[in-house]
């Protein structure tokens, strides 16, 4: 049975505002409901997102060129931040979150296969370059990223059951292979592991593998990955996940749905609480939350070549 979007919202808000009532936005009802991203003239198409909660910034990543948009919670158009098309090594970008200082992690997907390219790159907040790396391997697609409790980054690997770690080391920054997941989780044709939150009890990464439809739990002491228990929960296609204290969204991109799970705190098992089908028109990839609000990206992947408007939109369901 479908739920509204009020009904939908409401059980996910009310464990993250029971616990953090000074997170509520005052200014919300005024703000933005869509945001317009700028395009480029042959078409463009997005794909991750991440939010700077203390500056009430979001940035999203663009698949077709690499450029990187920024933008305000409280504003309606976002702007081209980071050039792409060959800037620091960058022809796509895929995850890409922000830490606590809001410097901004970017995944490159299949940038570095076959070219020698950075498979990722972290920024300053005023769009200086702190790095530009390769991850170790010669077949890396990294999909997503998560910070740590520890602050360092942690990046999903589409191509291979990995996780890798990005992290300042006294004056440099140093990319390992934390996990290997080789064995335990069977690589599939598609896009395997991709979307990562981290468990409540900040002990583990859950990570979607999304053409089997399963979670994984990647244990954040040893990196040891096990599956989340969801008792047979349809998540095939499962892309981004936020998580909202025990509230973890799935979204479900081509197959056009948001799944709602009730995560444990250590991420070992998960309950359906709800599906709604999103909006039959947008292929939604992943989301964040910013200011008391999801922000959904719209990647007009079902687009052969996109067209305007480019939106990341905070209304995500079906009429």
């Amino acid at each position: 049975m479908k739920r509204s979007l009020a009904a939908v919202l409401a059980l996910a808000v009310a464990p993250l505002l029971a616990a953090s009532p000074a997170q509520a936005d005052p200014s919300g009802p005024g703000r933005p409901g869509t945001y317009l991203l700028s395009g480029d003239a042959g078409g463009s198409k997005f794909e991750g997102i991440g939010a700077d909660e203390r500056r009430g910034l979001f940035y999203v990543s663009e698949v077709t060129g690499g450029e990187i948009h920024r933008g305000s919670a409280g504003a309606t158009e976002a702007e081209q931040w980071l050039a792409g098309d060959g800037t620091d090594g960058r022809y796509t970008a895929r995850g890409i979150t922000t830490d606590a200082a809001g410097r901004v992690y970017v995944a490159g997907g299949p940038n570095g296969i076959g070219t020698g390219r950075p498979d990722l790159w972290v920024y300053a907040p005023d769009g200086r370059l702190l790095a530009a790396l390769r991850a170790p391997g010669d077949n890396v697609f990294l999909n997503d990223v998560a910070i740590g409790p520890d602050g360092a980054a942690y990046f999903t690997n589409s191509n291979s059951p990995q996780v890798f770690r990005v992290a300042l080391d006294g004056a440099e920054w140093d990319v390992a292979r934390w996990a290997d997941a080789t064995g335990t989780i069977e690589q599939r044709a598609g896009f395997n592991l991709g979307g990562v939150v981290v468990s409540a009890d900040r002990s583990a990464l859950v990570v979607a593998q999304g053409n089997a439809g399963i979670l994984w739990r990647f244990d954040l002491a040893s990196g040891s990955a096990t599956r989340v228990e969801t008792g047979g929960a349809a998540l095939t296609d499962a892309d981004g996940l936020v998580r909202r204290g025990a509230r973890l969204t799935v979204v479900r991109n081509v197959a056009r749905v948001l799944a709602t799970l009730e995560l444990t705190a250590d991420g070992r098992a998960a309950r359906l609480v709800s599906e709604v089908a999103t909006d039959p028109t947008r292929v939604l990839t992943t989301a964040k939350v910013l200011r008391g609000r999801t922000l959904f990206v719209d990647s007009k992947f079902d687009e052969p070549v996109a067209s305007g408007p480019y939106e990341v939109v905070t209304d995500p369901l079906a009429r």
